[in-house]
């Protein structure tokens, strides 16, 4: 027996319901959904604004919608710590101390060969540079996959190749198409393909437990010759520490190119992997970031966290 129009309609109705449904399931799963990202991110805000003041569990509440019960169980779901501690963390003073241990650390991963402090993470992410030749054909006849993925920081955008993860960007409010339009843009010559469930698997292993027992990460990088360094000296900040753009420049044997320096970390391809948003002002302050400041605050703060324990 065949199937009316009238059937066929029903049916793909409800089965685009259902796939509907448990692609919104699985975006709202757990501390890594766009909706408690965005209230987090409204509360950094909020903090942030009046650190000064030390305002109250009660004023944040209020100033994102939530009761104090809501706001202090997300917060300790997704931060593991009250909203008042998590405040400690994005000081400028606790910033200084991170400064002064992410300099040291530097300094003495490249005075051991580019190992050192930073090797454990070398253990875990590798990188592969494209060729002069592959940099000249912008990517023609490769293949992308690429998909949206979430995180502790909103939904992102991870871009692999067989060769290695090549992109991964935050996305802004409906700015999906944008952020799949700079991958093409990035990579011109090659032939992009979707693949979700791909993207969300690697996304689970860039943001999931601790890097212990986790299988080898490789990254594939499109850049100059001084982006390359300025990237890799970036993969040497352990996470909790941080460092300035002097700093960096320094790390890289070119002290007078500071001004350099910011501009390769403000085009690193791969965010959050390569640790630009460790790389603080010489006073401490935070200063802008590539995917927004709260993200920048969130990202510091979080591993500041973990980092203590």
């Amino acid at each position: 027996m065949i199937p009316n129009a009238d059937v066929l309609h029903d049916y793909r109705r409800v089965t685009a319901g259902i796939r509907f449904l448990e692609a919104r399931r699985a975006m709202s799963n757990g501390p890594q959904s766009l909706r408690d990202y965005r209230r987090i991110e409204a509360v950094i805000r909020f903090l942030e604004s009046k650190a000064g003041e030390q305002p109250s569990l009660q004023e944040a509440a209020r100033a994102v919608g939530l009761s104090e019960f809501h706001l202090q169980r997300l917060f300790r779901r997704w931060a593991g710590v009250s909203p008042k501690r998590f405040l400690q963390f994005l000081t400028v003073q606790h910033a200084k101390r991170a400064l002064r241990d992410g300099l040291s650390v530097l300094a003495a991963a490249y005075e051991a060969g580019l190992s050192g402090p930073g090797r454990l993470h070398d253990l875990f992410v590798a990188v592969e540079a494209v060729t002069p030749g592959e940099y000249k054909a912008l990517g023609t006849g490769l293949e992308v996959r690429y998909g949206l993925a979430p995180s502790p920081f909103g939904e992102c955008l991870v871009a692999m190749t067989e060769r290695g993860i090549c992109g991964l960007e935050f996305v802004a409010d409906g700015g999906r198409a944008s952020a799949v339009e700079g991958l093409r843009r990035a990579w011109p010559g090659a032939r992009l393909e979707e693949d979700a469930p791909a993207a969300r698997a690697v996304a689970g292993r860039i943001f999931g437990p601790a890097a212990a027992g986790r299988e080898r990460l490789t990254l594939f990088l499109k850049g100059t010759n001084f982006q390359l360094k300025v990237w890799q000296a970036l993969l040497r900040i352990p996470a909790g520490a941080a460092t300035s753009y002097g700093a960096l420049a320094e790390a890289i044997d070119q002290p007078d190119a500071a001004r350099a320096v910011g501009g390769a970390v403000g085009r690193n391809p791969i965010a959050y992997l390569i640790p630009c948003h460790r790389v603080l002002r010489e006073s401490g302050k935070f200063g802008d970031y590539r995917w927004g400041a709260e993200r920048k605050q969130a990202m510091l703060g979080w591993e500041a966290v973990r980092a203590a324990g």
